[in-house]
């Protein structure tokens, strides 16, 4: 399982023309879901994105989680992250989830969310998803599940 997270000032994802998800400062992760991923998986990166420290602290050194902060976050799931990219010039998706099993981790991990004491706001499983975003510094890492 692998998020891309970015630390931002906002962000909003929509689907059709509608918001469906909106945060202010916190953390848009970007999640993508493997065949072999199971909700233990998804418990660990979830709690790895909000005890992550990327924010910064009275010295300006990143040394503050999303936990710590209280900030936002917005959870979008994303099978292009899963993607084989290392030879020719086409992505292969084999390692990927199906849609069915990757919704089922996909959704453990917002239920997982949701039960912290955070804001948490969700793409559209499945859906044609715009993502609009102000990267705060920028900031952007790639985290991976054991």
């Amino acid at each position: 399982m692998k998020a891309l997270i970015q630390r931002v000032k906002q962000a909003h994802v929509d689907v059709g023309g509608h918001t469906v998800g909106s945060i202010e400062s916190g953390i848009l992760a970007l999640i993508g879901v493997e065949r072999e991923d199971t909700a233990q998986k998804a418990e660990q990166l979830l709690n790895k994105i909000c005890r992550y420290r990327i924010f910064n602290d009275e010295a300006g050194k990143m040394n503050l989680s999303l936990n710590d902060t209280q900030g936002e976050l917005l959870l979008v799931s994303q099978f292009t992250l899963v993607a084989d990219t290392k030879k020719g010039n086409r992505p292969g998706f084999s390692r990927g989830a199906s849609p069915e099993h990757g919704e089922l981790i996909f959704n453990e991990m917002v239920q997982l969310a949701k039960k912290t004491d955070l804001h948490i706001q969700t793409g559209q499983f499945g859906a044609d998803m715009q993502v609009n975003l102000i990267n705060d510094g920028p900031v952007t890492f790639w985290l991976e599940s054991k």
